[in-house]
């Protein structure tokens, strides 16, 4: 719905004002892109470890300081798109428009609005539970008009079949990604990019007085009731908040959310669960030029994990040598690893776990 925190949110996850947020209806027209940094205190833990490692090619002269590798996190695309009200379907707002920015997501960050502050213009809203239903419908009605014209135009028997099954399905009110389908049905369906097939993170814009450790979870039990979906799904922020902190210095922050009683802020939880939902894990790599997080979907083996540095290392690969995350840190690098034996070489087809610190073994 229009007004209900999401420029305020987005500007928060930017730290600077790169979206309009105004109190008036619309104020979003275009869709605005952020990249976010994923938090990741390995990256630091790792870099530390690198610099003493490296310490006689890194040291600075004079004071013989070991010199920190810069930082390289993995990052989340965010993209802020205007509000959607009930008819959207059939154009009312600017809703065929805004559906059709939906459609390029790969996952929907929903934002309710369940604070009270009556100074903020509501524009069909009215409350979270009929606002989430709202938004639900709209995207089920454009889904059910993309699937009878594609019904209407398909020549392949089995393809109009599945159609028909999730025409009927949306008829009833069922997101297309609670549908049941096999495997290869289910390939063709994402093929479709309906927008009820994406998934979803509900995020609720909560009261500041609401926005602590101990109420979070009984917020989030309470709304996952009201809106009958599983809890999973939930983020709790106060945009408010959020948007306060974004304008603070790192200690500030840590300040900040200790009176809350928050380890961290409600958007690195956001930034997280958008990684989590998008099925995406990272794997490190550590030397004294770089300590980066790699970006790869859950399940990737190791040669394609060498594809996301270079194409050539997929042609190239010899081997993996892997480090867990934890053996590096609690070991205190790469050399000591190999010494003790806990970096392990494996070869094209070991599937990468999150947080594996790679070095890869390449051909000439």
């Amino acid at each position: 719905m229009p007004n209900v925190g999401k420029s305020t949110l987005f500007n928060a996850l930017l730290k600077k004002q790169q979206a309009l947020a105004a109190n008036y209806p619309f104020a979003t027209i275009e869709p605005n892109v952020g990249i976010v940094p994923m938090p990741d205190e390995r990256l630091v833990k790792l870099a530390e470890i690198v610099a003493v490692e490296e310490s006689p090619s890194l040291s600075s002269g004079s004071t013989g300081k070991p010199i920190r590798p810069p930082l390289r996190p993995a990052v989340v695309q965010f993209v802020d798109i205007a509000g959607l009200v009930k008819g959207a379907a059939e154009g009312a707002g600017l809703g065929n428009k805004f559906l059709s920015h939906i459609r390029e997501v790969s996952v929907i960050a929903h934002v309710v609005r369940a604070f009270t502050d009556e100074n903020v213009i509501r524009e069909g809203s009215s409350d979270p539970e009929n606002d989430y239903a709202v938004i639900q419908t709209e995207l089920i009605l454009a889904d059910l008009q993309s699937a009878q014209n594609i019904e209407s135009r398909s020549k392949n028997q089995e393809e109009k079949n599945i159609l028909h099954r999730i025409v009927e399905g949306l008829n009833t009110g069922l997101p297309v990604r609670n549908i049941r389908f096999s495997e290869e049905e289910r390939e063709f369906v994402r093929s479709l990019f309906f927008l009820t097939n994406k998934k979803e993170i509900i995020v609720l814009n909560v009261n500041e007085d609401e926005y602590t450790l101990a109420n979070i979870p009984t917020v989030i039990s309470r709304y996952a009731d009201l809106l009958q979906v599983p809890e999973s799904k939930f983020i709790v922020i106060c945009a408010k908040i959020e948007s306060e902190l974004a304008n603070l210095s790192g200690e500030e922050q840590k300040e900040y959310l200790k009176d809350l009683g928050l380890a961290t802020s409600g958007l690195e939880r956001l930034i997280q669960k958008a990684y989590e939902k998008l099925g995406l894990i990272s794997f490190l790599t550590a030397g004294a030029k770089e300590v980066r997080a790699w970006t790869i979907n859950k399940g990737s083996s190791a040669v394609q994990a060498a594809g996301e540095i270079h194409t050539d290392f997929m042609k190239k690969f010899i081997k993996a040598e892997v480090v867990s995350y934890e053996d590096y840190v609690a070991i205190g690098g790469r050399k000591k690893a190999r010494e003790l034996g806990k970096a392990l070489l494996h070869g094209k087809e070991y599937i990468v776990q999150d947080g594996d610190v790679l070095e890869f073994k390449i051909g000439g």
